[in-house]
């Protein structure tokens, strides 16, 4: 399964000490004149628009592609109000863990870089959420209190493939009641349940822990979960509630999901573009399509519509730097 992505260094840093002396404040980087950064905002704000016409409360949390904080893409960036507004957080990958290698330290410029922009999105009052991959217990342990130091809450994921679910021990446990994504002090990312025999197995076993918030995805198995599972969910073992997050990419298509067409793999529409070469089965989205954002949301069988009729306390949107990907391929 796709649900991870990681930013390329090379992308990050090149441009910004090459054109460090000529600012782009349109944050255009592109080789054909299109600004894919802005494209990205304006899917995800009009994804959020959605969504909290719906339920005011409900969270967007885009993950990675942290440079759509700042109006130009970046560091001397002014902050992008308009997008900020629209978004209750940030996800990030790898910042002290993972980033070239998974159980060893991100280099220290890397994570310089992503924090810079991090911050501003704290600042602006957001809750940070990241997800290290580290499984040596000592470097679980510094990476907890390293992103605790920074004010952000972290998950030490032991395995990228984010198929297991640690049940004890878990960092800042506590029985409040967690209505906001600001009162969390703790989140898991369990993506891929196939281990499980069946749905009810998998919902009991994540119900049975007490993280402040879970991120998984809306199907077990091909099957989507119910209000009822999700309900289920929201009460942590020790009576209190939690949030539920679920995970979506619209960044990219997948060939395993409801809406996916086998008639795309001889006919692609146009808004399809190339398959992901490090993960078969996921394709690249001109995510700025109409036709691609009506499997996204604004349809009655929208994912963002089925998202919502199961329950869920808000969206975990990845994917979101595929504006690298369109910038310098057009």
């Amino acid at each position: 399964m796709r649900f991870m992505k990681k930013i390329l260094l090379l992308l990050l840093f090149i441009p910004f000490f090459s054109c460090s002396d000529s600012d782009d404040s349109s944050g255009n980087n592109s080789t054909d004149g299109q600004n894919y950064k802005q494209l990205m905002r304006d899917f995800v704000v009009s994804i959020s628009q959605n969504a909290k016409a719906d339920n005011p409360g409900f969270i967007v949390i885009p993950q990675n592609g942290i440079e759509l904080v700042t109006q130009n893409g970046e560091e001397n960036g002014s902050p992008d109000s308009a997008y900020l507004n629209a978004i209750d957080g940030n996800g990030q990958e790898d910042l002290f863990y993972g980033y070239d290698t998974d159980d060893q330290a991100t280099p220290t410029e890397t994570n310089a870089y992503l924090r810079h922009f991090l911050d501003i999105s704290r600042q602006a009052g957001k809750t940070i959420l990241v997800t290290d991959y580290c499984s040596t217990p000592s470097k679980m342990t510094d990476s907890y209190n390293q992103n605790a130091s920074a004010g952000y809450i972290s998950y030490a994921a032991p395995e990228r493939a984010l198929n297991v679910i640690p049940t004890t021990d878990i960092h800042n446990e506590n029985t409040v009641d967690i209505t906001s994504l600001s009162l969390a002090k703790n989140f898991t990312f369990f993506a891929n349940p196939e281990g499980f025999s069946s749905k009810a197995e998998f919902v009991s076993t994540v119900a049975s822990t007490n993280y402040d918030a879970i991120i998984i995805d809306l199907f077990y198995d091909g099957e989507q979960l119910t209000a009822t599972d999700v309900n289920q969910l929201k009460y942590k073992a020790n009576g209190g509630k939690r949030l539920v997050i679920c995970y979506m990419s619209i960044g990219e298509a997948e060939d395993y999901r409801y809406y996916w067409d086998t008639g795309w793999t001889t006919s692609p529409p146009s808004w399809l573009a190339a398959e992901n070469p490090d993960w078969p089965g996921n394709f690249k989205v001109r995510y700025w399509d109409e036709n691609w954002q009506q499997y996204i949301f604004g349809s009655a069988d929208s994912y963002l519509s089925r998202i919502k009729s199961s329950g869920f306390d808000g969206v975990y949107l990845d994917i979101i730097d595929a504006f690298e990907y369109f910038e310098n391929n057009g």
